[in-house]
C-alpha cells in the first residue's frame, strides 16, 4: 500500500514531492523547513523555525496514522551548524523520550531564510 501525504505548500507541486509517503507500515516525511503553511511565512529565528519545522512534519505523521512517538530516524541539515545548539531545547522536548537514530549535517538549503531542514522516518504502529 502506498499513500501520499501532501500540506498543499506549492513547493510539492512546483518540484513535484510528497510531504509525506505512507509505505508498507513506514511513514517516509520528506526534508521539511520552517515555513508556517498557513500565511506561507518563514520566521527570522531558527528556534521558530525548527518549531514550525517538527509541528508540519507531526501533522504529517498523524494523517499516515502515526506520530512523533513513532519516529525511528531523524535528519537535521543546518547551513549554519553554529545555529544546530539553538534548536536543542526544542529537539529534545519533542524527542527526548523518543530517542530516534538521529543525524545532523550542514548543508545549504533551498532558499537564504531557510535556518533548518527536518526530515523523519517512523512506524505505523
Amino acid at each position: 500500500m502506498r499513500r501520499l501525504i501532501s500540506t498543499g505548500s506549492p513547493f510539492e507541486r512546483d518540484i513535484g514531492y510528497s510531504r509525506a509517503v505512507l509505505c508498507d507500515g513506514w511513514v517516509f516525511v520528506a526534508g521539511t523547513t520552517g515555513y508556517d503553511y498557513a500565511t506561507m511565512e518563514m520566521p527570522a529565528s531558527v528556534e521558530d523555525q525548527c518549531r514550525n519545522a517538527l509541528q508540519t512534519i507531526e501533522n504529517a505523521l498523524k494523517e499516515a496514522g502515526s506520530g512523533l512517538e513513532n519516529v525511528v530516524r531523524v535528519t537535521y541539515i543546518l547551513p549554519d551548524p553554529a545555529d544546530w545548539p539553538a534548536c536543542w531545547p526544542v529537539t529534545r522536548a519533542v524527542f527526548g523520550d523518543i530517542r530516534p537514530a538521529s543525524t545532523m549535517f550542514s548543508a545549504g538549503l533551498q532558499t537564504p531564510e531557510m535556518k533548518i531542514e527536518i526530515e523523519v522516518t517512523a512506524r505505523v504502529p
